[in-house]
């Protein structure tokens, strides 16, 4: 496969991922900022939200200050940001367009009508009125994306770079997640730092978001069976395998798809992704909460980041 057509089928379906992720982390937000809260603490979620796509220096520079409205526009559809959910769906466009001929009819056309679509969107003033059902329309978009993907591409080299591109940004942005949210119980007052459950009201609530924003409440409840702590969360996106969105999952994905699109040149990277899928699988929640959470994402996310810089080299134009 030519590289230049690897590298747009891998990009094409991480925009879609990341346009995704971010509709998933603005809704949570959003319905969150419905409940009886502080002003307070309403910013610091809409601060967090900035803060998970490393976009408030970008922001801040522009705006000034934090308000709802404002970070709801410039992560959704302010065109002049290159993360926000309108410049990710129309890179993604603009990749797929790029390689028509590498992907179905299906899979271009859905990428082409999910673009049309978001400009009768943007027309409607919809977003304005009803930012909610927007947010289900983009995840709506991306399930169908990569539905059709799976039931009528080849599972050939396309489909791998495809799939690897996917999983290396869910892994990226499950990590950032986590990170954020979890640096919010870090400053907390020191009683809520030993990450075991507590009732009140607003903690339960900052917990079950998270669950939320990763579609992962009902899987929560199947799997504990218990009340919600903070340390079981962490387990359930960090080590269980069997959850869709979780490290261990998304890392297992990478490596699976590394594996079928290996070459004589990404030994060192295949190498790099089995060391930390390995880290992943014989870890312990303990082991982990005890040498700090935060190092682990921390580390997790440059290890994360090195492998992309080693499939871009070894697979991509550079």
């Amino acid at each position: 496969m030519l590289s230049s057509t690897a590298d747009h089928i891998f990009w094409m379906s991480r925009y879609v991922e990341r346009a995704e992720n971010t509709a998933r982390m603005l809704s949570v937000n959003h319905d969150t900022a419905l409940m009886p809260e502080s002003r307070d603490a309403a910013m610091q979620g809409w601060t967090g939200v900035l803060s998970i796509s490393e976009l408030q220096p970008d922001y801040m520079a522009r705006y000034g200050k934090v308000t709802p409205e404002q970070v709801l526009h410039f992560m959704a559809l302010d065109p002049l940001n290159p993360s926000s959910i309108y410049s990710c769906l129309k890179a993604a466009r603009e990749n797929a367009r790029a390689v028509r001929g590498a992907l179905t009819t299906e899979v271009w056309e859905t990428h082409n009508m999910t673009w049309l679509e978001l400009h009768r969107f943007n027309r409607s003033g919809i977003f304005e009125r009803d930012p909610g059902r927007f947010f289900e329309w983009v995840k709506y978009r991306s399930h169908l994306s990569r539905g059709v993907a799976l039931g009528t591409m080849l599972h050939n080299e396309a489909f791998h770079f495809l799939r690897l591109g996917t999983f290396l940004e869910r892994a990226d942005n499950t990590a950032r997640l986590l990170d954020v949210k979890f640096h919010a119980l870090e400053a907390a007052p020191s009683s809520t730092k030993t990450l075991e459950p507590r009732s009140h009201t607003q903690e339960y609530y900052h917990w079950v978001s998270l669950l939320r924003s990763v579609s992962a409440f009902e899987v929560y409840r199947q799997v504990y069976r218990d009340v919600v702590s903070p340390k079981r969360i962490a387990e359930l996106l960090i080590l269980r395998r069997d959850m869709p969105r979780s490290l261990h999952a998304s890392m297992l994905e990478v490596m699976t798809n590394l594996s079928s699109i290996s070459n004589d040149h990404s030994g060192k990277t295949e190498r790099r992704a089995g060391r930390l899928l390995a880290d992943l699988q014989y870890a312990t929640i303990d082991e982990i909460l005890t040498n700090g959470l935060h190092a682990f994402l921390t580390q997790f996310l440059e290890r994360v980041n090195d492998l992309g810089m080693g499939v871009s080299k070894d697979f991509l134009v550079h």
